[in-house]
């Protein structure tokens, strides 16, 4: 028989080709990588993040937060500009007549755009903050003023709590938060102080909350010891607004008011058991009214924190001062803060040797931290802002002491106080109270600092009671505007290059005129630590021995 042919030819081929294919293969992909080599390329590492042992971990990722929620402004924005788009453009076919007119006058258009830009920038954020506060206290029939337990009486506003006394039927709680960073006899003694004026709950929020509709998978795990993570106090305020609810018999709106960093919308994500509200580190995140349906009796409304009065000490400014709001020098706030402290306790605390003031605790801070400048002088600003961001966040244990004798506000006289307490049961709070001081893990009145209240903290409510700007802030914000102006003026009508190079070197010469001003100061601060360097080296003996 005949051997059939086959349609398709052969895919066999000789070793010797083969082989030879492989080698130039090869030839191929070394030369590649030796190109790539050359030109640097290489593959993206992965952000490691802030290490804990960082010293400066809390101020960084303040900064982070700040330009996370910047970014997501700016795409909130872009995202509005695209929906309006197609609009523009059907009203463009619709009537063609209007982009002739916007091709012959952009003169116009620049003025529109200009003024679109002034509106924006008169926004004031304090005006914002006491609209939007206004809003909260009218709606609210039960206003929650959130303490910080380790300064419950710098916490207090008494301009608030006047307006909701005189607003009629409103009922005040106080609500003292961060209770596991104060110790226990402490935290009693406030207890009975502040029961004398309002009803009061011991709390403390929880930090390990899950986001909102994300499903995590539950592991069934041995009974653990209470830990600072797991909320407290949550049953004593949940019964207490209950009770009152009853009592009332209509569904009730709970408000939550304070000051920035004291945990107002940790306090709403611990009722609620999940992460509604934005927390952070960086101080006053809350900007305008959340609503939050607890069930579907009660509902709580998240406020903006208070504007605290220029008029106070600068204590209370710096600790009570949101970053966004108010612009503090973090030299003159932490040394505000360090002198209303016991320094015994700062120096075992922070394991720094005796100090003379301030500027010398900041030097010796730095040296202990390894926080150096270019020549290895000690880095005094930075030791300062450690400081301030330690104070004003949830992690450092200080106390104070409760007045010795009791002195109601005029605001609180016992009418007043009586009608508080109306509808709430205080013998059940009571013991829900004394069950949470059992529960929550203090720390030893050894291990904290002491901290001397500077009393009542004075907040603005009304929009006219704002100060105005300091003139160096009008003078930035005008050559701001100038330079804005230059710019757009040079995009419209094509300005010769020859004149906007000449008005840009003014406003930098401006401004490294204001920035010499502001860096005199720090460089005189720095000179004086060195001096001191230098005379302790010059009285070292070198003739005699030291054993």
């Amino acid at each position: 028989m005949k051997r059939p042919k086959l349609k398709k030819a052969s895919k066999r081929m000789t070793c010797h080709k083969r082989y030879k294919i492989k080698k130039k293969v090869r030839e191929h992909h070394r030369k590649l990588r030796k190109e790539a080599k050359k030109r640097g390329h290489k593959k993206p590492r992965k952000d490691p993040g802030v290490p804990n042992s960082a010293p400066f971990k809390e101020a960084l990722l303040r900064e982070a937060e700040l330009r996370k929620q910047q970014l997501e402004e700016l795409k909130q924005q872009q995202k509005l500009e695209r929906q309006k788009e197609p609009e523009k453009k059907r009203k463009l076919e619709v009537n063609p007549g209007d982009e002739q007119q916007s091709n012959v006058e952009p003169e116009q258009e620049f003025g529109e755009h200009k003024s679109k830009k002034a509106k924006i920038g008169k926004q004031n954020p304090k005006k914002l903050h006491c609209q939007e506060l206004k809003k909260v206290i009218e709606a609210s029939d039960v206003v929650l003023e959130i303490l910080d337990a380790r300064d419950p009486l710098g916490c207090r506003c008494p301009q608030v709590e006047e307006a909701i006394v005189r607003s009629g039927q409103k009922k005040l709680v106080l609500v003292l938060n961060k209770s596991d960073l104060v110790p226990k006899e402490n935290l009693e003694n406030w207890l009975n102080y502040l029961n004398k004026e309002l009803p009061t709950v011991v709390f403390k929020a929880s930090t390990n909350l899950k986001d909102k509709g994300k499903k995590l998978k539950v592991r069934k795990k041995k009974s653990v010891p209470f830990t600072s993570k797991i909320c407290c106090g949550k049953e004593a305020l949940w019964k207490l607004l209950e009770g009152f609810r009853e009592s009332c018999g209509k569904t009730i709106q709970v408000g939550v008011i304070g000051f920035p960093n004291v945990g107002k919308s940790s306090i709403i994500n611990s009722l609620k058991q999940e992460q509604i509200c934005n927390v952070g580190v960086p101080m006053g995140l809350t900007r305008s009214i959340q609503v939050v349906p607890l069930d579907k009796q009660i509902t709580v409304l998240d406020s903006p924190s208070f504007i605290i009065s220029p008029c106070n000490s600068s204590a209370a400014l710096a600790l009570r001062s949101p970053a966004s709001i108010e612009e503090l020098k973090p030299l003159e706030a932490a040394s505000a803060i360090l002198s209303q402290a016991d320094s015994r306790q700062v120096v075992l605390k922070y394991t720094v040797p005796e100090y003379k003031d301030s500027l010398d605790f900041f030097a010796k801070l730095a040296q202990r931290r390894g926080l150096q400048q270019k020549g290895g002088s000690p880095n005094v600003e930075v030791a300062a802002k450690l400081l301030w961001s330690e104070w004003t966040g949830a992690s450092l244990g200080y106390y104070c002491h409760p007045p010795t004798s009791w002195n109601p506000p005029p605001h609180l006289n016992e009418r007043v106080t009586a009608g508080m307490k109306k509808g709430f049961n205080l013998e059940e709070l009571e013991r829900n109270n004394a069950h949470s001081l059992q529960v929550l893990r203090s720390p030893h009145l050894a291990n904290a600092i002491l901290f001397c209240s500077s009393g009542l903290t004075n907040g603005i409510i009304d929009e006219k009671d704002i100060p105005g700007e300091l003139p160096r802030q009008r003078e930035n914000k005008q050559k701001k505007g100038e330079d804005d102006m230059i710019s757009d003026q040079g995009k419209v009508h094509g300005e010769d290059n020859n004149a906007e190079i000449s008005d840009m070197s003014l406003v930098e010469e401006t401004r490294g005129a204001m920035l010499k001003e502001s860096t005199a100061g720090e460089l005189s601060a720095r000179s004086l630590i060195l001096d001191r360097m230098t005379k302790e080296d010059d009285a070292y003996d070198f003739s005699t021995d030291y054993v």
